[in-house]
């Protein structure tokens, strides 16, 4: 028997939109190597390889160069497989133990809602050298301890931005964040750029989102938020405060089935 993958589009209204993810359901326990190489095939902004753990399962995220530490869009989707797979119970709640704590996530009006840790930010001048590689008016700077995060004069700036990803690869934190208020519909707009672990710009990233919510539910005054990725896929992601965590809610497709032989 070979072993399960789908690939799934994460915060997405429609297949084809949105992030797309590769959930690996494995059977038994894999080495890292193995596994890298299963996300360097792969080729997409992250691959999660899931193994039950009891009735917990035990959750894991590669990107094609790199394991990391959260990531919310491979969670969702790796929800979604179990719970459409049969592997779990659509009314039981999934229970990832992670490199970033537990993360639990249930199913509500066709939605998917994700329990993660708020990433707050601590402000910062942002060093010259990734001044120059945005090349935009910065408003404000932070960091946590992922990434940097950059709010730009409008939404506009955000998407027309081309940093230079050859100098963003230098920094040391996964990526960079930029984001403004949005014009219309949503609170606030983001894009997000990780070439340091392999991903020139992810086009929806739910971690970012532990960040963007806690700074822009303070800006804004608000506990439940909308925000939008402006990515060429695009993706919305809802955004609800609760102290140090934060909820990620979010739609899931799965685009294909096959396996691993």
């Amino acid at each position: 028997m070979g072993i399960p993958i789908y690939t799934v589009d994460a915060f997405a209204r429609e297949r084809f939109s949105g992030n797309p993810a590769a959930v690996c359901l494995l059977a038994t326990p894999r080495d890292e190597a193995w596994m890298q190489s299963v996300a360097h095939e792969m080729n997409l902004s992250e691959t999660a390889f899931v193994l039950a753990k009891g009735t917990d399962f035990q959750l894991r995220w590669f990107t094609p160069k790199a394991e990391v530490d959260l990531c919310g869009h491979a969670t969702l989707a790796t929800a979604h497989v179990l719970w459409t797979s049969g592997k779990l119970d659509p009314s039981i709640p999934a229970r990832f133990h992670t490199k970033s704590g537990l993360l639990t996530c249930i199913q509500r009006d066709e939605r998917i809602w994700m329990d993660f840790p708020a990433k707050p930010l601590v402000e910062a001048p942002a060093p010259a050298e990734l001044q120059q590689a945005v090349g935009a008016r910065i408003l404000w700077s932070g960091r946590n301890d992922m990434d940097w995060l950059l709010e730009l004069e409008s939404e506009q700036a955000v998407r027309a931005l081309r940093p230079n990803l050859l100098a963003l690869r230098e920094l040391p934190v996964r990526g960079l964040i930029v984001t403004s208020r949005a014009e219309q519909e949503h609170d606030f707009v983001s894009r997000f750029f990780a070439p340091r672990v392999g991903v020139a710009e992810d086009p929806v990233t739910g971690s970012a989102h532990c960040a963007l919510g806690p700074y822009w539910g303070a800006k804004l005054g608000k506990t439940e938020l909308v925000g939008w990725q402006a990515s060429r896929r695009g993706g919305e992601v809802g955004v609800r405060l609760a102290g140090a965590r934060v909820v990620l809610v979010g739609r899931a497709l799965t685009v294909l089935r096959g396996e691993l032989v």
